[in-house]
């Protein structure tokens, strides 16, 4: 999951680093299923693997940045980047060490059913408000994709 969360970043063809954050997603969900998360790495692969990463391809085909001269992944910034990944390295490391694990190890069963009901009842609403600003984003999407002469033509 590293090698591919760092391949997204690096690569220079966008549609190399799509595929790589695929199996950076991909790697996450297996993580969860190793954790005896089966329902959030079913979710991962259906939202993220699936939906997510479909609709990042669809939006880079549709613009054709694909074919875009990108500049080179490693920019002055390089710097402000190192000490802001190293320091988030070290606040993570300070969480890991001073985390009392023993307290964390209590499991917590959720019955799929409980969770669709929850979802489904209680928060219906919002789960209908996020289908709506996914929707209002993919037609963002597309509008910002159509190309000029296209609306020249129609005229």
């Amino acid at each position: 999951m590293i090698g591919a969360g760092l391949l997204v970043v690096t690569l220079r063809n966008i549609i190399h680093s799509a595929v790589a954050m695929m199996v950076c997603f991909g790697s996450l969900a297996g993580m969860y299923a190793l954790l005896g998360a089966p329902i959030v790495a079913a979710a991962q692969v259906l939202i993220y693997l699936g939906a997510i990463s479909v609709l990042i391809l669809f939006a880079i085909m549709l613009t054709q940045a694909g074919d875009a001269n990108l500049p080179a992944p490693f920019h002055p910034q390089v710097w402000v980047a190192a000490v802001a990944a190293l320091a988030i390295v070290g606040l993570t490391g300070w969480a890991a060490i001073t985390t009392d694990w023993g307290a964390a190890a209590t499991t917590v069963a959720i019955v799929v059913n409980d969770v669709a009901t929850a979802l489904f009842t209680d928060y219906a609403l919002p789960f209908e408000i996020l289908s709506l600003l996914l929707l209002v984003a993919i037609i963002g999407a597309i509008y910002l994709a159509r190309r000029p002469e296209e609306d020249e033509r129609a005229n």
